[in-house]
């Protein structure tokens, strides 16, 4: 199995790329990495199609974090003949607008995954391809955690509004109330490195703050369709509770469950953090653990890449053996 994936794109792809690197590991395939940011991508893949052995039956999957990605791989003549199918996951699927005219001709693709599930039926009926959901997830099982001990009430990781966006300012509101809070975490370069340190961050934390693409808009965030992004769902598989504006849509409410995330109601930092204030002095152990029961239920990645390997006829052994080792985690996690 050949796994393709863009780097290069920018700042907050570093869950992205963790992911990439696990579903390389477990479904025991090679990767193709190609620059997101340099024309020459296209000589890349071509010269990696003609050093290349032809082996007949191997699936492709690209791993694409926008729709007009998709077009590379269908620039490159003899890559559809060269794969038994072709499968891509399209991340920030919400850009239904975003795909290339050319795509919704070329039949090049034989499944498509996509995170949002309102998505759908607009993707099958433009590409004319089966299309399937396939959320947003975390590495719950090795990086999660229901650890009952949490030094913080509240921390913050990434871009907030404007009134939360000072974390000194936000460290003195919080001093003042006698919650303990961290702003920023450290970044690492390492893809990795960074998401195994964030994810420690969120397991000493109660609650992280996240506020949706529609409360807190910027210019690169979709007008209208909400959705969940990696902070939401990497603090639940630590345990965690996401205070803040969750994100509303029906496929999000069937992804997550009640006491997952606490409604703040508004941006605004004063009456934000007097509902933390009281949520923190309830909080109890057993929310941590609720909360990584069900993420490694609903949120693991292994579930994600298990639906793949169904739709592309693989079976790698890692895998199996991972949602095994999953499933042993949730039964013991139930007793």
């Amino acid at each position: 199995m050949l796994i393709v994936y863009y780097t290069n794109l920018g700042a907050g792809w570093e869950p992205l790329t963790y992911m990439v690197n696990l579903a390389v590991e477990l479904f025991e395939a090679e990767l193709l990495v190609l620059d997101g940011k340099r024309p020459n991508r296209f000589q890349q893949l071509e010269y990696f199609l003609r050093r290349r052995k032809n082996t007949g039956g191997e699936s492709c999957l690209l791993i694409c974090p926008n729709p007009t990605l998709l077009l590379s791989l269908s620039l490159i003549q003899g890559w559809r003949k060269r794969f038994n199918r072709i499968a891509a996951w399209i991340i920030d699927s919400y850009w239904v607008d975003w795909i290339p005219k050319i795509m919704q001709v070329s039949q090049l693709f034989d499944h498509l995954f996509v995170t949002t599930q309102e998505d759908v039926l607009e993707w099958q009926k433009l590409m004319k391809t089966p299309t399937t959901w396939l959320p947003w997830g975390s590495d719950a099982l090795r990086l999660g955690g229901r650890n009952s001990n949490r030094i913080w009430d509240l921390v913050r990781v990434g871009r907030q509004p404007l009134e939360w966006e000072d974390d000194s300012q936000t460290a003195q509101f919080c001093l003042d109330r006698n919650l303990r809070f961290h702003g920023r975490p450290q970044f690492f370069a390492n893809a990795n490195e960074n998401q195994a340190k964030l994810m420690e961050f969120y397991r000493q934390t109660k609650f992280s703050l996240a506020f949706s693409n529609i409360a807190n808009p910027t210019t690169y965030t979709h007008p209208s369709r909400e959705y969940l992004t990696g902070r939401w769902v990497d603090a639940l598989a630590c345990g965690a509770v996401v205070a803040g504006i969750p994100p509303k849509a029906p496929s999000i409410d069937r992804l997550l469950w009640e006491g997952a995330t606490l409604d703040l109601q508004s941006v605004h930092i004063q009456e934000g953090l007097q509902i933390i204030f009281e949520a923190a002095r309830n909080w109890r152990a057993e929310q941590a653990e609720k909360n990584y029961q069900q993420a490694l239920e609903r949120l693991d990645w292994r579930w994600r890449f298990a639906a793949i390997a169904d739709t592309l006829n693989e079976s790698p052994k890692r895998l199996h053996d991972e949602l095994q080792l999953l499933n042993q985690k949730i039964e013991r996690c139930m007793c």
